[in-house]
């Protein structure tokens, strides 16, 4: 069973940035599409972005597209969310998934993903 461990949460000012890391267990890693999830208060978790197997595709949700890069790098089992001009809107607990069996990036938003991080909170403050 593959292990996801977010980090890199925080708080910071509007207009500020951050960079999280998912740290994924497991030999395989190459073979998963990951991608990254939020959950607000009070609010469902919604889907964020997600990048495929080798990293040449990505989808991002219209919410952050512009000010949010996925990337990722095999060779260290890691996924990273890049993200500047963060707004308070964009205060949420962090979660990353990762998949085996999607077939594209595309499918990220509505599929269910095999396994899951505990998250890392991100406040951005006004």
């Amino acid at each position: 069973q593959v292990q996801l461990v977010e980090s890199g949460g925080g708080l910071v000012q509007a207009g500020g940035s951050l960079r999280l890391s998912c740290a994924v267990s497991g030999r395989t890693f190459g073979s998963y599409i990951v991608g990254w999830f939020r959950q607000a208060p009070g609010k469902e978790r919604e889907f964020v972005v997600a990048i495929s197997r080798r990293g040449g595709t990505t989808y991002y949700a219209d919410s952050v597209k512009g000010r949010f890069t996925i990337s990722r790098d095999n060779a260290k089992n890691t996924v990273y969310l890049q993200m500047n001009s963060l707004k308070p809107d964009d205060t949420a607990v962090y979660y990353c998934a990762a998949d085996s069996r999607l077939s594209t990036v595309f499918l990220a938003k509505t599929r269910a993903f095999d396994a899951w991080g505990q998250g890392t909170l991100v406040t951005v403050s006004s």
